[in-house]
């Protein structure tokens, strides 16, 4: 393989707008991570469009899992 990612043919594009909703934020946060590289995209002809899979795979890169409940204080 060239290194390519393949975008499946079922596979959601969305626009930076609809990224944004996704993601609870707004449109320059995407656009950001699109300038960055941070984020696959897809150009097609002068549009960007972010696909579905690349939105949850961003999401779950950010997922801080909690390291445990504290039972009682410690005195100092």
């Amino acid at each position: 393989m060239n290194g390519k990612r393949v975008i499946g043919p079922d596979e959601r594009l969305l626009t930076v707008a609809q990224a944004a909703e996704r993601l609870n934020t707004s449109p320059r946060y995407p656009r950001r991570l699109i300038e960055e590289r941070r984020i696959t995209f897809v150009k097609i002809g002068r549009h960007v469009r972010i696909p579905e899979s690349a939105i949850r795979e961003l999401i779950a890169g950010g997922v801080v899992e909690p390291i445990g409940i504290r039972v009682g204080r410690r005195a100092a």
